[in-house]
C-alpha cells in the first residue's frame, strides 16, 4: 500500500535458524501516487515540495495532512476542510491515504475480533482486537509470515513473505480506529477556513482516557525485531502527540530474542518490552524457539538487564506458553525464578495455556500444573498471572494467528469478499 523504497538496512537472517534469507521488497503502486500513511511531517513536506510547493507551503500543506490523517483518521483529501478545495484534487492525483484491504472479519463468542487483511500487492495477514473490561488491545503483525519457526507457533510455521511497511503497521492501528469508531468528531475548533491556520495553531491532544482502543502490542505476525526500522518508524507515528497519541506506556514489543536488536529498541523506540522466554533450559529452549541456537538463555537474559527504561514501575514481561511435560515442571518454575533473580531482572511472567492448532507437536499443560507453575513463581515474590485464552473459536489466540489464505482459496476469498460489499450496497 506503500509507494516503492529502498529497504531498510536490518539483521541479518540467523543461519539455518531461518530459512528465508530475504524478505521480497514491495511491489510499486500500479498508478504511481505515493500513498502518505506511514510518514512523519518532514517526509510528506519534502515530498510536497518535490511536486511543487515551495519549502513554507508544502510545510504548512505537511502539519494539515498529518493531522487529518493521524489525528483525525479521514481517508479522503475532499475531508480536509481546512485546505482550499483547488488544493484537494491536486493532494488526490499524486498522493493516497491507504489502509489495509479487509478481506475477512470474524468476532469470537468472547469478543475478540480478528481482521485477515491485504496488502496493496495482494499479500495476507492478521491483527487482532481483544477487549477487557479496563483496556483494549490490539494485537499488530510486523510481517507477511514470520521466520523463526517457533514450534508451539501457528503463525512460526508459514515462510516469511515480506517486511510490512510503516505504514501497513500503523494503518493497522488506524483501520482498527476506524472499526471501533474511535477518530475525534465535530469541528476543527475554528479551524475551518481554507489557507487561514497558522502553523502554531493548537491542533489539540488525543489520549486514550474512555476509549476502547488503549493498548498496542506488538505480538502479531513475524518477528519485530527483524523488521526494526519499519517498526520504528510505525510507532513513532503512533506514539506523536499531534497524532494517534498513544503512550509508550500502552505499548509493548515483543521478541523471541533477537539480543542484537533490543538495546536500539529501548533506546530509539523506548516501549514496554516482551520476551517469548517459553523454557529455561537450552535443550528445551533450542527446540522449541530455535533461536535459541544463534543467541542463547544467558546472552538474551543478560540484554533485558540491560534494556533501558526497565524498572519495577516498567517491568519486563516475558511470556511462558504451558507445554505438558515439556517446560510445566516444578524444577522448571523453580529454574525460572533463579534464572529472574539472577539477572535481578524487573519482571512479570505471563503464564499462557498452550492453544491448539491442527498438527500440533504439543498438548496444553492441565489447569492443575499451570496453577502449581503459578504458585511457585508468585511464591518467590514474581507475579505469575495465568493469561486466560481469547478468540479459540476464530483462531485468533495467542499461536494461533495463521492466514486464512492457507486454508482456503484466493478465489474463495475475494467471492466472500464481493459479497460482503455487495451486501453492504
Amino acid at each position: 500500500m506503500n509507494a516503492p523504497t529502498s529497504l531498510p538496512v536490518s539483521m541479518p537472517i540467523p543461519g539455518h535458524v531461518d530459512p528465508v534469507p530475504v524478505p521480497r521488497p514491495v511491489t510499486p503502486r500500479e498508478d504511481g501516487r505515493t500513498d502518505l500513511i506511514g510518514l512523519p511531517r518532514p517526509q510528506i513536506a519534502a515530498l510536497f515540495q518535490e511536486a511543487g510547493l515551495d519549502a513554507k507551503a508544502a510545510k504548512l500543506r505537511a502539519k494539515q495532512v498529518f493531522h487529518w490523517l493521524y489525528h483525525r483518521g479521514v481517508t479522503t483529501f475532499e475531508a480536509m476542510t481546512d485546505i482550499a478545495k483547488t488544493m484537494r484534487p491536486w493532494l488526490a492525483e499524486r498522493f493516497v491515504i491507504g489502509r489495509p484491504q479487509v478481506v475477512e472479519a470474524q468476532v469470537s463468542t468472547d469478543g475478540t475480533r480478528k481482521w485477515l487483511l491485504r496488502t496493496a500487492d495482494s499479500h495476507d495477514f492478521e491483527m487482532v482486537f481483544i477487549p477487557d473490561a479496563d483496556r483494549g488491545t490490539l494485537c499488530v503483525s510486523s510481517q507477511v509470515g514470520c521466520t523463526l519457526n517457533c514450534r508451539f507457533c501457528h503463525t512460526g510455521t508459514m515462510k516469511l513473505v515480506r517486511n510490512l511497511t510503516p505504514g501497513e503497521i500503523v494503518g493497522q492501528v488506524m483501520l482498527a480506529r476506524d472499526a471501533l469508531g474511535e477518530w475525534p468528531k465535530g469541528s476543527m475548533a475554528g479551524l475551518e477556513l481554507a489557507d487561514e491556520v497558522e502553523e502554531d495553531a493548537d491542533e489539540g491532544s488525543y489520549t486514550a482516557d474512555g476509549r476502547l482502543l488503549t493498548n498496542i502490542v506488538m505480538m502479531g505476525m513475524g518477528e519485530p525485531l527483524y523488521n526494526f526500522d519499519n517498526v520504528r518508524d510505525a510507532l513513532k507515528l503512533v506514539m506523536d502527540g499531534d497524532g494517534l497519541a498513544l503512550s509508550k506506556r500502552r505499548i509493548t514489543l515483543s521478541t523471541a530474542g533477537v539480543v542484537p536488536m533490543m538495546a536500539r529498541a529501548g533506546e530509539e523506540i523506548g516501549v514496554n518490552l516482551a520476551v517469548s522466554l517459553h523454557a529455561v533450559t537450552k535443550d528445551v529452549r533450542d527446540e522449541i524457539v530455535p533461536i535459541n541456537r544463534k543467541f542463547g538463555l544467558e546472552e538474551l537474559l543478560q540484554a533485558c538487564a540491560d534494556y533501558p527504561g526497565a524498572s519495577n514501575a516498567r517491568r519486563i514481561t516475558f511470556e511462558y506458553v504451558m507445554l505438558k511435560d515439556r517446560n510445566d515442571s516444578d524444577d522448571d518454575a523453580r529454574e525460572l525464578v533463579r534464572l529472574l533473580k539472577q539477572y535481578k531482572l524487573p519482571a512479570k511472567v505471563n503464564l499462557i495455556p498452550f492453544n491448539p492448532w491442527p498438527g500440533a507437536p504439543y498438548e496444553c499443560s492441565t489447569p492443575e500444573r499451570v496453577k502449581r507453575f503459578a504458585e511457585i513463581v508468585f511464591d518467590a515474590g514474581i507475579s505469575a498471572p495465568v493469561r486466560t485464552p481469547r478468540g479459540r473459536d476464530i483462531d485468533a489466540a495467542c499461536g494461533q494467528l495463521k492466514t486464512a489464505a492457507e486454508r482456503r482459496s484466493r478465489a474463495e476469498l475475494d467471492r466472500l469478499a464481493a459479497e460482503k460489499q455487495a451486501a453492504l450496497g
